[in-house]
């Protein structure tokens, strides 16, 4: 005789909901968050080429400017200009790696793989946990490999360990605060093959129009001042002082004066302003 709908049979013990199913709160969509984190860095063994590209790309902005322009550009204290190319390198990487929320996000929309997870019992705001926590494990190679390429042409890190693992936490935090904002971009637009260019247009001015390739003193008037505040440069200044490449004084102005703070200032601004509004959009469009 079969068991009636929700009834526990005769000497049954209850079946144990699974934790991943049953997170309701903060923990639980940690919980959740993680498993899904888990299924975006699978891809990384069953789409090796994706991690392949992932990792050639800085390698190649290393070395075409540490050989191309490095012998045109005067950072204008001294130093190298290797030394002084990475930080602005290691920043536009991680900026630009944001895009892979964004990208993934569009991707799992397009394929439906969103409508599957709607479908489970899991915190609404763990399909995007998971995917900007796995972005970070992509960003985190990219700096390895950086680094390694860095050290081959001449840049070296000149104070200190601690500081130096301090400069790269900065980079990661600052490019997971930045991978919220692309995951809203990537729950707006209709399509993966939209968030390239949709990013671009917001990352291309964060990028170039800072301290990250060229020296503040290339810039003038209003730009100048544009640059000084861009959390970007702040974020290029911060790493070059944690890893000891630059020997100039910092510009007067209270950014460059206090580059670690401004940088997490933004961290913390991008999280409050963006965590909500990609939970909120990631819900109307679920509910669709």
């Amino acid at each position: 005789m079969s068991t009636p709908t929700g009834t526990a049979r005769p000497g049954a013990s209850p079946a144990r909901p699974s934790l991943a199913r049953t997170g309701r709160g903060p923990l639980g969509a940690l919980e959740d968050g993680w498993v899904v984190a888990q299924r975006n860095l699978i891809k990384i063994k069953r789409v090796p080429e994706v991690l392949i590209f992932v990792l050639v790309s800085p390698i190649m902005f290393v070395l075409l400017f540490a050989f191309v322009f490095g012998g045109a550009i005067d950072p204008g204290d001294g130093s190298s200009y290797r030394e002084f190319l990475i930080g602005g390198i290691f920043a536009q990487t991680v900026v630009f790696g944001a895009t892979f929320t964004g990208a993934g996000l569009a991707e799992d929309m397009q394929k439906g793989i969103i409508d599957r997870f709607r479908s489970l019992p899991m915190s609404p705001a763990a399909v995007l946990v998971g995917r900007t926590t796995s972005d970070v494990v992509y960003n985190l190679l990219s700096l390895v490999i950086m680094a390694l390429t860095g050290l081959a042409v001449g840049w070296r890190v000149r104070d200190g360990l601690l500081d130096a693992l301090a400069g790269f936490a900065l980079l990661l935090l600052f490019s997971y605060a930045m991978s919220w904002m692309m995951a809203l971009i990537g729950l707006i637009v209709p399509g993966p093959e939209v968030i390239n260019n949709a990013s671009f247009i917001v990352l291309m001015p964060l990028t170039f129009v800072s301290n990250a390739f060229v020296p503040l003193e290339s810039f003038s008037g209003v730009l100048r001042v544009l640059v000084l505040w861009n959390p970007v440069s702040a974020l290029t200044q911060a790493v070059r002082e944690l890893f000891g490449n630059t020997t100039a004084p910092p510009p007067d102005a209270w950014p460059m004066q206090h580059p670690v703070g401004y940088t997490l200032l933004w961290v913390v601004l991008l999280l409050v302003m963006f965590v909500p509004l990609s939970v909120a959009q990631y819900r109307r469009t679920t509910s669709r």
